[in-house]
């Protein structure tokens, strides 16, 4: 396993960022356990750890093994929940019109606004996020997606392709929600979005306390 997930680590660090990470034993089994979650359709990761347990980094190289890209939010001081919209609009785009696979890296720090975590509840639970696309955008990916609805055998019509849009999107877009047990937030945030624990898998970095 040590063999194959070195080739991996080295083929990352060929056109990325270099990450330097020590792959002991823990780690290639958090590493193996990303992966298998976020292979699955409609696989979505809960790591839970205290800072600098090499989270984001297993997530990053994980996204990597199963041939996805990575994305993730630049918080700056403006960004709000229509930077955030924006952001989701693109993955979405991406997974459910051109089909490709994204793992969406999001951690605790990225959470300026606790109403970020309406748009991630919603995601995580069903796919479809209330209003996150304009009408003008809708019949664009409706029209987007009208090729492939065929080639299924299904009938083009409105429904069918945004239905198999979202379909696609719940296939193809993968989270890995990076939080910290420390403090309350954690266990404030899981009572108010329950789609935080329900629908997602929990890997334990440590001990819970």
């Amino acid at each position: 396993m040590i063999g194959r997930l070195g080739e991996a680590l080295r083929d990352y660090n060929d056109t990325n960022a270099v990450m330097d990470l020590v792959l002991f034993e823990d780690a290639m089994k958090h590493c193996c356990k990303i992966s298998r979650i976020i292979s699955q359709n409609g696989g979505h990761a809960l790591l839970v750890g205290v800072g600098g347990s090499g989270k984001q980094s297993l997530s990053r190289l994980s996204s990597a093994i199963c041939a996805f890209q990575t994305a993730t939010i630049v918080i700056s001081t403006s960004y709000g929940l229509a930077d955030l919209k924006i952001d989701l609009q693109k993955m979405y785009m991406k997974c459910g019109v051109k089909d490709e696979g994204i793992m969406f890296l999001f951690t605790e720090g990225q959470i300026t606004n606790e109403r970020f975590l309406v748009f991630i509840n919603d995601l995580l639970s069903s796919g479809e996020i209330a209003d996150l696309f304009p009408t003008e955008d809708v019949d664009n990916i409706v029209n987007g997606v009208r090729s492939a609805v065929k080639s299924e055998g299904m009938v083009d019509n409105k429904d069918n392709c945004w239905r198999f849009f979202l379909d696609r999107v719940r296939k193809n877009l993968h989270m890995s929600l990076c939080f910290s047990p420390v403090g309350d937030d954690f266990r404030n945030r899981a009572k108010k979005f329950p789609a935080l624990i329900n629908n997602t898998v929990i890997d334990w970095f440590h001990p819970w306390p």
